[in-house]
């Protein structure tokens, strides 16, 4: 194994590509796994390091196993297309991972986690030991991939966990911030805030994330054989800090704020989609759940933390005009 390459699954996504740029920054060898590798490679944004682009599909063993030849990490950052069908497709492809680490010499699997693990009523602050009860489909699945990858680190094939709010960045296509809370195709107009009023809610600004876990990525020999961690990223302590932050860095303190419709997502939800989706993650929003990174401030020392509105600057872009 190469001790600087990584093999990327998801590089072509908001939270897999900003983990690619970042190791890519850092001296990284990168390989990224796309169905095609020409489109991959145009759509890279000009101001990243490129990467090597490998053709295959994660749902395919042999591709991921080729792919994977030589690296020292496998950075599992992909999901299914539209988030759909995740009970045939996600647990295969964490397979395929864990099969290529393997014939890889036994790289480290690498996962961006989430909170969907958890009952968001019954656990205000997530840490390593803390009890995995999920309440959605999605968040069973979540758990049975991380316990796969927990039996796969007794047998030589080591995994970390990264654990994060809600994503927020200029590269953060699939997010609940980009994709409603500041949805614009222009000069930001209204703040859909799905947070309830009064509740805390943690938030990851991509670029902090991306570093915090190449920095990880990079300290092999203090890691555990599996490690979680979680990033804590920024705490909202009652639901107002971040829409005040936005209307603060668009120069709009009079911009509006809109409740996100809750109910009407429950009362759609029959009807499958997007308002059956929303409705079963509802609960993550009805309750402040906290991210405790003393494991991870042990490691790194500090983590790594962009001022708010720096951030806020950086992801909105155009918006902020």
């Amino acid at each position: 194994m190469s001790d600087r390459t990584a093999l990327v699954l998801g590089a072509t996504g908001g939270v897999g590509g900003a983990i690619a740029a970042t190791l890519a920054s850092r001296g990284w060898t990168v390989r990224g796994l796309a169905r095609d590798p020409g489109k991959a490679s145009a759509g890279w944004p000009s101001h990243r390091r490129p990467i090597d682009w490998v053709g295959g599909d994660a749902m395919s063993r042999g591709d991921v196993v080729k792919a994977a030849q030589g690296a020292a990490a496998i950075v599992h950052a992909v999901n299914p297309p539209g988030y759909r069908n995740w009970k045939t497709l996600v647990l295969p492809m964490i397979d395929n991972s864990i099969a290529a680490a393997r014939a890889a010499g036994g790289a480290r699997i690498v996962l961006p986690g989430t909170i969907y693990n958890f009952d968001p009523a019954t656990t205000p602050v997530i840490d390593a030991q803390s009890p995995q009860r999920p309440r959605t489909r999605k968040g069973r699945v979540r758990v049975e991939l991380e316990q796969r990858m927990e039996d796969a680190a007794t047998g030589g094939v080591p995994g970390l966990v990264v654990r994060a709010g809600d994503f927020f960045g200029a590269d953060a296509r699939s997010s609940w911030f980009g994709q409603v809370m500041a949805k614009s195709d222009g000069p930001l107009r209204r703040i859909i805030d799905p947070v309830r009023p009064g509740i805390g809610h943690a938030w990851a600004y991509l670029p902090d994330l991306a570093e915090a876990i190449t920095q990880l990525m990079e300290m092999e020999d203090r890691l555990l054989p599996f490690e979680r961690v979680q990033f804590a990223g920024f705490w909202d302590g009652n639901g107002t800090a971040m829409p005040a932050a936005i209307r603060r860095v668009v120069g709009r303190p009079d911009l509006p704020v809109r409740r996100f419709p809750w109910w009407i997502m429950s009362l759609l939800s029959p009807f499958g989609g997007f308002p059956r989706e929303a409705a079963e993650i509802a609960p993550h929003w009805r309750f402040p759940v906290q991210l405790d990174n003393q494991r991870l401030v042990a490691l790194l020392g500090e983590e790594p933390r962009t001022p708010i509105d720096v951030a806020l600057r950086a992801t909105l872009g155009m918006k902020a005009e």
